[in-house]
């Protein structure tokens, strides 16, 4: 299979334009103070019409007995590689290995302040040089008419690549971030590897807040965890375009779980758009959930909706990312433009290292589903 791209829908919240850039989370919440950990972040909390502010190790108080979290287990890989093309530096962002071997990758230009910017694609034909002896030669773009990410065959193989990662990768990093991390610090409590060396280019980010305490601690009051494997591939950070085709699998246990909360009335929450993904991948018409696992194209919209899905802790999106056609699936139009307005008003902060924004339709918030 050769993934590609579809279309580029995207939602505009009313009154977000251009995230402000103080709003900008540019280190860890545990490097923000001594004395913090991960789960120093604010959690918004949007349920119909009401919309509540709470420290994130709340979150216990805000869920309740029977309800269902279901958590990417993706570990994050070391996706961002140095290269040279002739004499040219470059950035290679490796994103997703194909079924024949190539990868899927993104070539960005540093741009001399410990990040990175976009360059333009390809061509065809073009060699890329990376550490170890190993060299890339684009063959063609992801996706007909696109530039960003091309399959790129891998010399000596593209087994070879985790290795690569291991050895002389590092986390990719944005320019709204202030320095470089450890990849530690891009992985989640769920994060496990995968005997095969996959996982994703980028964090699962909603998960990165929770700690091995608050999971006891939500076990202990009755909610209970699904483990769903996607692996993400690199986002677009200038076009928001929608996501590729990714990995993804939904075990037999996850599955039957996931049916028989929803069969005795609990609620399905997703944390984080990829397990959205996942899960929303592997039901049918009717909700319910089977085991599954290969490529998955779909991108949630409010005209497709959620099937097993009731609710979805995520990160803070920028304005034009298609991430926010899921949660209006989810939520409704105004409700996310009532959230997205408490979020501004209350200087939460947005990316992978910000607060979080747990969203829940009306009907949800009563007892039962």
């Amino acid at each position: 299979m050769r993934p590609s791209a579809g279309a580029a829908p995207y939602r505009h919240v009313r009154g977000l334009g251009r995230v402000p850039e103080e709003l900008s989370a540019r280190v860890p919440a545990e490097q923000r103070g001594p004395g913090r950990g991960r789960d120093d972040v604010r959690l918004l909390v949007s349920r119909g019409a009401e919309v509540t502010h709470h420290a994130f190790r709340e979150l216990p108080g805000v869920l309740r007995a029977g309800d269902l979290l279901v958590v990417n287990t993706s570990t994050t890989l070391a996706a961002a590689v140095d290269g040279r093309i002739g004499h040219a530096r470059v950035v290679v962002h490796f994103s997703t290995r194909g079924d024949d071997g190539r990868w899927a990758v993104e070539l960005r230009d540093p741009d001399g302040a410990g990040t990175t910017r976009a360059r333009a694609g390809g061509p065809a034909g073009a060699e890329v040089r990376v550490p170890g002896g190993a060299r890339l030669t684009l063959e063609e773009p992801l996706s007909p008419g696109g530039g960003r990410l091309w399959w790129a065959r891998v010399s000596p193989g593209g087994s070879w690549v985790p290795g690569l990662l291991r050895e002389h990768g590092r986390p990719i990093r944005y320019a709204y971030t202030e320095r470089d991390q450890p990849l530690s610090a891009y992985q989640t409590v769920f994060a496990l590897p995968s005997p095969d060396g996959a996982g994703s280019a980028e964090m699962p980010s909603a998960a990165r807040p929770f700690t091995a305490g608050l999971v006891a601690e939500l076990v202990s009051r009755g909610v209970q965890f699904a483990p769903v494997v996607l692996h993400t591939g690199v986002s677009s950070a200038e076009a928001h375009e929608p996501p590729y085709p990714e990995r993804f699998a939904v075990p037999r246990a996850s599955a039957r779980l996931v049916n028989a909360v929803r069969a005795g009335g609990g609620r399905v929450i997703a944390v984080g758009t990829t397990a959205v993904r996942a899960v929303e991948s592997a039901a049918v018409a009717d909700g319910v959930v089977r085991a599954c696992a290969g490529w998955t194209d779909l991108v949630v919209t409010p005209e497709r909706g959620v099937r097993a899905v009731d609710g979805l802790l995520t990160g803070l999106h920028e304005p034009q990312a298609s991430h926010l056609l899921m949660l209006e699936a989810v939520a409704g139009s105004a409700a996310l433009d009532r959230g997205y307005d408490a979020a501004l008003r209350g200087l939460y902060l947005w990316h992978e290292f910000g607060d979080v924004h747990l969203v829940l339709p009306a009907e949800s918030a009563g007892p039962g589903r």
